[in-house]
């Protein structure tokens, strides 16, 4: 077991594609960490303490209070606060005023008006994926576009700019992009959402009426930068956990026959289903952060004002005090009361429409190909162990008649379990 005192770098190495990183799960639930900018803060694992922090008033997400605990280039430039609009890195009541704006838009009653919707793109882009023929890329022509069209169709971004934002959010999604491209593709979606604000403004038509920045233009609370940074926010956030999370998803699914056998499309089955999976791949690894605005004491130890804490999730959704057996995948299992869409006045406000694509479309994806198979073998799907996001970065999958030699993905499959 790790001393709880001594402050050691977070590690990312994963044992496998689906289990947290191994040095995190030998820590005990809250220790020291050593952070890349020579900040001396913690990481909290266990799962009362993680739930007890992000309920916590006392800590704080405002951007520029926060320690970034994987290294990078900039690692000892403190970031600036957040500008208008950049509302999950702002504390009350900023924080307030977005949210209250924000959340009909993301409630159970919005998304099951937005179902018909999530299941025309899902058959769409199997119908494209069938049209295409076997071997396909699973990130590229299912996990992201599905997605990224809802959250246009949500916002209401008209139909003859979702194909850019689309593209543009691919190669955000692409680790293999160059940092130009990257910084294209932003610069993309945020021209396209000015010119639809411009658009809104002056009522020249197009954008829907019904979508939620057609809602925010017409509340007149907002201004134009506020109205374009709310809509990147969304459109990042909004698709790209949930992009890596319908990949992930079903790599873990097909490695596990057991389990995929499992996944129905009663609503009920497939409801349960997606929340274990949640709890067991839990994608937002290193970004879930706060910052201590006096000292807290938390598990016997004193966090102390201006201390950044990593909320490790996916340890957290492993503790077995909470979750019984927790390193199994059980689609069985009720695993509410997981950590995956965080907790407190910052949990995650696109879940109810996350959950909602999840459970349409790997439903979905295994009733059209009940044959899907991983083109590769498994340990050469590529993962985002130092990525804020964890997921994979391509998911090559077949269906079909197999080619000779099959068993030796199906045992590659069997040794990462």
């Amino acid at each position: 077991m790790t001393d709880g005192r001594t402050a050691r770098p977070l590690e990312t190495d994963r044992p496998t594609p689906f289990d947290p990183p191994a040095e995190l799960r030998r820590r005990p639930p809250l220790s020291r960490l050593a952070y890349p900018d020579g900040h001396l803060g913690w990481v909290a694992t266990g799962y009362a303490v993680t739930r007890a922090v992000l309920a916590d008033p006392r800590f704080s997400t405002r951007r520029e209070l926060l320690h970034q605990p994987v290294g990078r280039e900039r690692a000892h430039e403190r970031p600036a606060p957040a500008e208008p609009g950049i509302f999950p890195h702002m504390d009350p009541p900023e924080h307030t005023r977005y949210r209250r704006l924000l959340s009909r838009h993301f409630g159970p009653r919005r998304v099951a008006e937005l179902t018909p919707a999530i299941r025309r793109y899902t058959e769409q882009a199997l119908d494209a994926m069938a049209a295409g023929g076997s071997p396909v890329d699973l990130v590229t022509s299912f996990a992201v576009p599905v997605p990224a069209l809802v959250i246009c169709e949500l916002l209401g971004v008209p139909t003859e700019d979702r194909h850019a934002i689309q593209a543009a959010t691919a190669v955000m999604n692409d680790l293999d992009s160059t940092p130009e491209r990257a910084v294209e593709a932003v610069m993309s979606i945020t021209g396209t959402v000015r010119g639809l604000i411009a658009r809104l403004r002056t009522g020249a038509g197009g954008p829907d009426e019904e979508g939620l920045l057609a809602h925010a233009v017409a509340t007149g609370d907002l201004t134009d930068e506020e109205l374009t940074n709310l809509g990147m926010v969304l459109l990042a956030t909004g698709h790209l956990p949930t992009s890596s999370m319908l990949a992930l998803g079903t790599f873990a699914l097909l490695t596990d026959e057991a389990q995929r056998a499992r996944l129905s499309e009663d609503v009920d089955v497939a409801e349960r289903a997606v929340e274990e999976l949640l709890r067991y791949l839990s994608i937002l690894q290193f970004d879930v952060r706060r910052t201590a605005l006096a000292d807290v004491e938390i598990d016997g130890q004193v966090i102390a004002a201006g201390e950044t804490v990593v909320l490790a999730l996916p340890v957290a959704n492993r503790d077995p005090e909470r979750f019984p057996h927790p390193d199994d995948l059980d689609l069985g299992r009720s695993a509410t009361g997981h950590l995956a869409f965080g907790h407190g006045i910052h949990q995650c406000l696109g879940q109810h429409l996350a959950r909602a694509e999840l459970r349409i479309a790997l439903t979905a994806l295994f009733d059209r190909f009940p044959d899907l198979r991983l083109a590769v073998p498994a340990a050469e799907v590529p993962t985002r162990e130092r990525s804020a996001v964890y997921g994979v970065d391509r998911l090559p999958v077949a269906w079909g008649t197999p080619p000779a030699g099959h068993s030796a993905l199906d045992a590659d499959e069997a040794a990462i379990r």
